[in-house]
């Protein structure tokens, strides 16, 4: 038996979401990906990453918690010069691209700024960024 752990070991992984998806901001060396990482296939949540990026300056990785796989959405919002917000549901964050910093979030009703568009799974399982354009159309 042992010796069969090892074979049955990828179907524990199968059908894990371990998938990013990334925002261009105004050109290839600044933008905001986000990763969903699913641990187990049977989990009905996965921890949620967010890496901003504005090289050379700067580029950090931050992890933003747990969210519910199931409808997830993860909206984009310009608030500022440079300070985009993220909402899933009653979840916010809020960083800042001028040194790739974390920055305290506004309440999940008090969202403000320019929706770009939102990060969510496809008919596939992978996950995606629409833009506001494309969702509209």
């Amino acid at each position: 038996m042992r010796k069969l752990l090892p074979l049955f070991a990828p179907l524990l992984l199968a059908g894990c979401v371990n998938d990013t998806a990334t925002y261009q901001i105004d050109r290839n060396d600044h933008a905001l990906t986000v990763r969903v990482l699913q641990d187990y296939f049977w989990s009905k949540e996965a921890t949620l990453r967010l890496t901003a990026a504005r090289l050379p300056d700067c580029q950090r990785q931050m992890e933003l918690g747990e969210v519910a796989l199931s409808g997830l959405e993860i909206e984009l919002f310009a608030s500022g010069p440079d300070v985009y917000t993220l909402r899933a549901g009653e979840d916010v964050w809020q960083v800042e691209t001028q040194g790739c910093t974390q920055l305290e979030a506004p309440e999940a009703n008090a969202v403000t700024g320019q929706i770009l568009g939102v990060f969510h799974l496809d008919e596939h399982g992978k996950l995606v960024f629409e833009t506001a354009e494309a969702a509209e159309a």
